[in-house]
């Protein structure tokens, strides 16, 4: 995130000064990190470490190693015990790895603590998504809704960058304390964060009016929702035959993308493609995108794309679910849509309720097969009585799957 305001370039805290040259990228010299997973029982130890490997590639990252331990809950001081903290700190030194990353959302108390035994750099998972997140970034929007998450995670973490703690200012009147330097940080924050919610503000007013005069013109929305790198920039540019970037890669698209298209079973459809989910989304994300998230919002349907060929997609169905209905979108009509199948041994197909609607449909976006059985679905939905008369009562109650309780396929 690159910022030009000159009030902000002088912030005692230096992880306030976001510049893009401190930033890991794949055009500097990949840093290397030592990934710390602690287990406590309630993940799939290796999906979660997979999972992590691969935020930190994508955030540029050289991953030296990963160390493993086992807790029944978190140390309130270090989020892991004294000892372990040391031997990361030495691991760490020996590998030469200059970044440690828990996998885990650490408060500031424990993110400071840390640095000091480990002596050394220590991020936590919300702080490298959010890295992820601005190096992805492309529209204006998108930089500002990462800027304002940033800002907002940073606020809590400042630290006393220098040896003084306050600002003189003399003159009759005005002796005294001035601000310290932490005072002047939070407030040039505060102002900065006012500053981009109005401007987002504005932006989504645009977006709303937008979506009103597409109501008024009675075309259907759609948009694709699902799990991050589960297919569905793929998808989006198979259905609407359009140039998005899609690559094997966590959130590898940030800003969403609408097209119009002509479906010749459904008619005019504007089809839209969003920002990825995952597990522990950080809170400030999902706040500062909730404007671009009102896409999903205001929806007619809801395609929401699974990696089929993913061990761990029943766990993706409910946290994505979780962000939907944290978004408010959880009573948009959804079909899932269940990708990757030619990884499967899975055939492309539609399944259908005990009312005879398509909840499900089986493809392959990357081979085009089973795109058609999705059209249908489409078409059904759109157009209820024509396409399917013996449940014209029911076609347009496509309810959601239960919050807490995924289904297991294939």
């Amino acid at each position: 995130m690159t910022v030009n305001d000159p009030a902000l370039a002088g912030l005692s805290d230096p992880r306030l000064a976001r510049k893009s040259a401190q930033r890991l990228s794949a055009e500097q010299a990949r840093e290397r990190v030592l990934i710390v997973q602690v287990d406590f029982g309630n993940l799939d130890l290796d999906e979660a470490i997979e999972e992590v490997r691969m935020l930190a590639e994508s955030a540029g990252a050289d991953v030296a190693d990963v160390m493993t331990c086992r807790r029944d809950r978190p140390d309130v001081a270090l989020f892991v015990g004294s000892g372990k903290a040391e031997e990361i700190g030495q691991h760490a030194k020996a590998l030469d790895a200059g970044l440690v990353i828990f996998n885990h959302s650490l408060s500031p108390v424990q993110q400071r603590n840390l640095e000091q035994v480990v002596h050394g750099r220590v991020i936590d998972r919300t702080s490298l998504i959010l890295d992820i997140f601005a190096l992805r970034a492309q529209s204006a929007e998108g930089k500002l809704q990462v800027e304002l998450a940033q800002l907002e995670h940073l606020a809590s973490r400042l630290i006393r960058g220098w040896t003084h703690l306050e600002r003189q200012r003399g003159g009759i009147g005005m002796r005294g304390p001035g601000e310290t330097q932490l005072e002047t940080d939070r407030r040039l924050i505060g102002t900065r964060v006012k500053m981009l919610k109005e401007r987002l503000a504005r932006l989504a007013k645009q977006r709303r009016t937008q979506g009103r005069a597409r109501s008024r013109q009675g075309v259907l929305t759609i948009s694709l929702v699902g799990y991050t790198n589960a297919g569905k920039s793929t998808l989006f540019n198979a259905l609407t035959h359009s140039g998005a970037y899609a690559a094997d890669q966590l959130f590898a698209t940030l800003d969403t993308t609408v097209r119009r298209v002509w479906l010749p079973e459904a008619g005019n459809v504007v089809i839209a493609d969003t920002v990825g989910f995952i597990r522990d989304l950080p809170h400030t994300l999902v706040e500062a995108f909730k404007a671009t998230l009102e896409t999903t919002t205001q929806a007619d349907l809801l395609l929401h794309v699974i990696d089929a060929a993913n061990p761990a997609r029943d766990l993706q169905i409910v946290e994505v679910n979780k962000v939907l209905a944290e978004i408010g979108a959880s009573h948009v009509p959804q079909i899932r849509v269940y990708n990757k199948c030619d990884l499967t041994a899975a055939e492309p197909g539609v399944e259908r309720d005990p009312y005879g609607k398509i909840t499900r449909v089986r493809l392959s976006a990357q081979t085009g097969a089973g795109l058609p059985w999705l059209r249908a679905a489409i078409a059904e939905f759109a157009r209820p009585d024509s396409e399917n008369p013996e449940s014209s009562s029911h076609s347009l109650e496509l309810a959601p799957p239960p919050l807490l309780s995924p289904d297991v396929d294939q």
